[in-house]
């Protein structure tokens, strides 16, 4: 599971590329630690990849880094949308912690569909 969802990451991540070339002002910046310039230029990281996608898909997003009690640093990501939705993922990576956003949020996604598709 883990390795498709790289896999599908990079093929992404190789699209975003080429159809950026002549159109870097066109790719909205996420807000967080980048390492993309002012103008969006760059290459994206694959928790910016993911970002971007649940953001086109209609999901407003947000994410916090905070450090627990035992001074480890934890990744806070959350998605919602205007119907309710909100799904709120912690874990002690970002790139893990999106990977897990979108999973949650394509399962729902996909059994909602399905269920409407029957009704």
């Amino acid at each position: 599971m883990f390795q498709a969802t790289l896999t599908s990451i990079a093929k992404r991540k190789e699209a975003r590329q080429s159809s950026a070339k002549g159109h870097e002002d066109l790719f909205p910046r996420c807000v967080g630690n980048s390492s993309r310039n002012e103008n969006g230029s760059g290459q994206a990281k694959d928790w910016e990849i993911i970002a971007d996608s649940l953001h086109n898909a209609g999901w407003s997003l947000g994410w916090v880094s905070a450090v627990d009690s035992q001074g480890r640093t934890i990744w806070i990501v959350d998605a919602h949308r205007g119907d309710e939705t909100r799904f709120v993922v912690r874990s002690d990576e970002k790139l893990s912690a999106f990977v897990e956003l979108e999973r949650q949020v394509l399962t729902v996604t996909f059994i909602s569909n399905r269920f409407n598709e029957g009704n």
